[in-house]
């Protein structure tokens, strides 16, 4: 492990209000929350804090602008090239937006530039879409014509993390105002600056007041209102399934909202003996340590065929030890800082359960720097599927290897979580990859590849990974209600 460090950069701050009905407004109760850098630690700067009544005025807003019809009923070209327009202005602002979302999440420049150019082809994907949301004509019996209509949803509430701030932000909002939804978007408290600026992009393109509200503030706070909010229709989050289960209940308290949860994993990554082997050994470890550890599809039990588990384990404890960790602005830097304080502390809390529960620590496992969150690259081998580590969502670079004997086996411990959003599998064997890719209940699955992502691939999970999907078509139909109309002929 190696460390990098350079002079701190200079980056632009943008908005630090609240974004309600094209206007930036300080929050009702005047209140400001601190936004760290989490490379050291220091203050960035303070946004506005909102609150259940900034959240009321953020929907009145959003519900002013759906029952006006302006956004509702505008041409769907016309919304389409709103969102094409978007996507430019992000494009021509990209360095911009990196740098300030390297700055307020901790993660390497070159990563940030690389979500970027997701961001901007999401946009564009749903863009494209937005005239191509159509019904069905359908002979039922009798003289009647009848067909139907995918109509917006309405007022749409969304939550987003901090792990991929401005791509969750745009997996959210193209989907949802290409089918002529209004929104009220809130940040993570962790990650608020990056969204606000695109807020600056939106207005900038062109949005009519009210189509889309951003807020900063905390989960327990704004994000609790939205949940509840009695005149929001839907409500789309991403984050932990513990949160989730709070949305879901305070949906089903309030309005009986739609609900889209995108929640946490345990992904399995299955590795056969008969692998290209360095291509595995590299998936493995860009599964697991991208992001600084920080996916909810994370590779984070790497099950490994017994008869290659000793060199598969050698190999990447070799790489582990090489990773560059340090100024996330340093071009070489591989791994940057864990988001805050909060999940720097849980990650190592995990690290002593797994060294407590008897699992071999080969690498890591210790702080690195005098300031801010950096964590060594740490490496578990004999991990247990008892053990901690091996069950819970650890959100932070700590790999998990695991032996395994057949196939069969394989697929039963892979199963074995509440969790279902990914898994990958690495194998020359075609018959091999089909029954994995077929009996693993997770919403994706990476044959001989892992997190490879395209606006045009739904993506969501099985089990308590969350309900329904995000992306491609299949996330159209989570921001549309589908009408029925029958005429007597």
């Amino acid at each position: 492990m190696v460390t990098a460090t350079v002079p701190e950069q200079q980056v632009k701050i943008g908005p630090t209000q609240l974004l309600i009905n094209n206007e930036w407004v300080e929050s009702v109760s005047r209140r400001r929350f601190e936004t760290i850098n989490p490379a050291t630690g220091e203050v960035i700067c303070s946004v506005a804090e909102a609150d259940a009544p900034d959240v009321d005025n953020a929907v009145q807003a959003a519900r002013n602008a759906f029952k006006s019809g302006e956004w509702r009923k505008m041409s769907a070209t016309d919304r389409g090239e709103l969102l094409y327009k978007l996507a430019d202005l992000i494009e021509q602002n990209t360095d911009e937006l990196a740098r300030l979302e390297t700055l307020d999440n901790g993660k390497p420049l070159q990563e940030s530039l690389d979500d970027l150019e997701l961001v901007i082809a999401c946009y564009r994907y749903y863009a494209g879409w937005a005239d191509k949301v159509q019904g069905k004509t359908i002979p039922i019996s009798g003289s009647y014509f009848c067909y139907t209509r995918h109509e917006p949803v309405g007022v749409v509430g969304q939550i987003i993390p901090w792990n991929f701030p401005l791509l969750m932000q745009a997996w959210k909002l193209a989907p949802a105002l290409a089918t002529g939804n209004t929104v009220v978007l809130k940040t993570a408290e962790q990650t608020p600056l990056s969204a606000l600026r695109v807020g600056e992009l939106i207005i900038e393109a062109g949005f009519p007041p009210g189509v889309v509200n951003i807020l900063s503030g905390y989960g327990p706070t704004a994000g609790s209102a939205i949940a509840r909010q009695m005149d929001i229709d839907k409500v789309a989050f991403t984050g932990s399934t513990e949160v989730g289960h709070l949305i879901m209940e305070a949906a089903a308290k309030s309005n009986l909202k739609r609900i889209t949860l995108e929640l946490g994993g345990k992904s399995p990554n299955i590795i056969f003996a008969d692998a290209d082997m360095d291509a595995a050994i590299a998936g493995a470890y860009n599964g697991l340590f991208l992001n600084q550890g920080q996916c909810c599809c994370a590779g984070s039990r790497v099950f490994v065929e017994e008869k290659c588990y000793d060199d598969f384990v050698d190999r990447t404890v070799e790489n582990a030890k090489q990773r560059i960790v340090g100024n996330p602005f340093d071009p070489q830097t591989e791994q940057g800082p864990q988001v805050d304080k909060e999940q720097f502390d849980k990650v190592m809390s995990y690290i002593e359960s797994g060294m407590r529960d008897g699992a071999q620590m080969l690498c890591g496992g210790n702080r690195v720097g005098e300031q801010g969150f950096f964590i060594a690259p740490t490496v578990f081998a004999d991990v247990r599927d008892e053990m901690k580590i091996a069950q819970e969502e650890i959100f932070g670079p700590v790999m998990s290897i695991i032996k395994f004997k057949d196939i069969d086996e394989v697929i039963q411990r892979g199963n074995a979580t509440m969790y279902g959003l990914a898994a990958g599998v690495w194998t020359k064997d075609i018959t091999k990859a089909y029954a994995i890719a077929n009996n693993l209940r997770a919403g994706t699955v990476w044959v001989n590849c892992y997190d490879v992502f395209d606006a045009a691939a739904p993506f969501g999970g099985f089990k308590q990974s969350g309900i329904g999907r995000e992306l491609g078509e299949y996330g159209l139909q989570q921001y549309t209600e589908v009408k029925t109309v029958t005429i007597k002929l």
